[in-house]
């Protein structure tokens, strides 16, 4: 013989199979809109033209926009101090560790500016001078 299938053994396979789709095709609505959230994101960014970097430090300074102005002719303490990405009044340890780091990703022997380098070392000697 052959095995037949009752109506409820039918129907109980067909409420699984339901339920599978349903949960499948829910987790397809929610991946396309993370994705969709995403482009958003990063076209409003785009838009706006905004850099903004990640500070972490404290939720006050979390966010905080680049400097975009130029170099003055005479440097102070508060352009060296940007130039380098620290406060003035750092210490000595703190401005030599900034500035050789900053000075191994823009030498000139590794493709850096000459003019960017010079006014990273510029920055490092008026505030080591001014300690």
């Amino acid at each position: 013989g052959e095995v037949t299938l009752s109506g409820s053994f039918k129907l109980s396979y067909y409420n699984e199979y339901k339920s599978y789709l349903s949960t499948m095709t829910s987790l397809i609505v929610a991946g396309c809109a993370l994705v969709g959230g995403g482009y958003l994101v990063r076209h409003i960014s785009r838009k706006h033209g905004k850099t903004i970097a990640l500070q972490g430090k404290a939720l006050g300074n979390m966010f905080q926009q680049r400097y975009r102005g130029g170099f003055q002719s005479e440097i102070d303490k508060y352009e060296a101090g940007k130039i380098l990405g620290i406060s003035p009044n750092s210490s000595s340890d703190r401005i030599k560790t900034v500035h050789k780091k900053l000075m191994f990703q823009n030498h000139p022997d590794r493709g850096g500016s000459p003019f960017i380098a010079a006014k990273i070392n510029s920055a490092k000697d008026y505030l080591d001078k001014n300690k």
